[in-house]
């Protein structure tokens, strides 16, 4: 089994085992316990699951990716697990109401590049990687109902989201009952040491104890990590729009982060960089004794390019963002698209890849963040598009039609 593997001892660093525990740490299950782990030189196996439900991993998801690489860097073995079962069944941990089950297909057609990505902060050579429909599939409803005895309905309905819904009338569907079962039953099948999460994770990490106990195994510590909200304050969203996804251009990636609500920076510099403590800590100052934040804002915009992009890009992309947006410059390299008959300038950008679809593309318009340079703003959602025009798609985009 993939799990049978020769355990190398780790070299012990006292100050980076404290690191590891509180960096952006909300919460851990018993942090003695897991420090005796850590200090024991034993390399230890640690887990990290997360769903497709999109098809572009996002700086917030990047957060548990950091810390999964962290543990890589002292030795400890990553199993990084894409939930392509449990992604089809849906997590409702965060959700206001039930989260619609997602089809297979399009599981499938978001997952087609998460291990790549998550290549651009793990060293893939040294990581489990698997999918968790290899050993879900294969359940029968005698194992289903064997590990369904190990957690109370008491336990589910008991959590303030959950008991918020049904005060509200909202429907909880049993389904949504299976799901912290599903991810438990991922700890038994990989053995995991330790689980990490976001701290909106906490009752699926903690399923994974009495799993285990059940299956003849230790149980496994449970490390979450803080949340990163999205660019505008509110909660990280792909369907508002306020991501920086780690696949983003180089141009894209800077611009969105220039975007920034400015109260967010010690956030995104302590959770989703490497940059040190000691100069978080700086930053922070700076920012306390009346610093600019724009100044702040270009440092980790420059952070994200090169983390995912390298230094050159990053050079690059704030050449571009000073030239386009500072000196209010048309940019010298512009996406051409050729206009196909009967088109509009929204089908356009959609086939372009310039928007991910007709309804952003109307809310840009609506937010009238469309124009014809110069100067000319859209106000038709079904505008025809004039050729040879340069368009100006949100802040960051532009498309010539040819």
């Amino acid at each position: 089994m993939f799990w049978d593997k020769k355990q190398k001892i780790v070299n012990i660093d006292p100050a980076r085992i404290t690191e590891l525990l509180t960096r952006g740490v909300e919460m851990v299950t018993v942090k003695e316990s897991l420090e005796k782990k850590l200090a024991s030189g034993k390399a230890l196996r640690v887990k990290l699951g997360i769903d497709p439900t999109s098809p572009h991993i996002h700086i917030g998801r990047s957060v548990v990716l950091r810390k999964l690489k962290a543990f890589q860097d002292m030795g400890h073995t990553p199993v990084f697990i894409v939930g392509d079962f449990t992604g089809v069944i849906g997590d409702t941990s965060d959700k206001d109401a039930e989260r619609p089950m997602l089809s297979e297909e399009t599981i499938k057609e978001n997952l087609k590049s998460y291990f790549a990505q998550a290549g651009k902060i793990l060293d893939l050579s040294s990581t489990e990687t698997h999918y968790n429909s290899t050993w879900l599939k294969k359940l029968t409803y005698k194992d289903i109902a064997r590990q369904a005895d190990k957690m109370s309905v008491a336990d589910f309905i008991g959590r303030d989201l959950i008991k918020r819904r049904l005060t509200e009338g909202k429907r909880v569907s049993l389904r949504e009952m299976l799901y912290p079962l599903m991810q438990g039953y991922d700890s038994v099948v990989v053995r995991a040491d330790i689980e990490i999460g976001g701290t909106d994770q906490w009752f699926n990490l903690l399923a994974g104890r009495p799993l285990q106990e059940a299956y003849g195994q230790k149980p496994q510590d449970v490390l979450t990590t803080k949340l990163l909200n999205g660019i505008d304050g509110r909660k990280m969203s792909s369907s508002w729009g306020n991501t920086i996804t780690i696949t983003e251009s180089p141009n894209e990636m800077f611009g969105k982060t220039m975007r920034l609500e400015d109260g967010l920076l010690p956030e995104y510099f302590e959770l989703a960089t490497d940059m040190s403590l000691e100069e978080i800590k700086e930053i922070k100052k700076r920012l306390e004794e009346g610093g600019n934040p724009r100044d702040e804002k270009i440092l980790l915009a420059k952070t994200f390019v090169a983390l995912y992009h390298g230094k050159e890009k990053a050079e690059e992309a704030e050449r571009y963002f000073f030239n386009t947006f500072v000196k209010k410059e048309t940019p010298e390299e512009v996406d051409e698209v050729v206009l196909k008959e009967g088109e509009s300038l929204g089908d356009v950008v959609v086939r372009q890849g310039i928007v991910a679809s007709k309804s952003e593309f109307t809310r840009l318009v609506e937010r009238g963040a469309v124009s014809l340079l110069p100067n000319h703003k859209i106000t038709e959602i079904r505008a025809l598009p004039v050729k040879g025009g340069t368009y100006k798609i949100g802040k960051h985009r532009f498309v010539k039609v040819l």
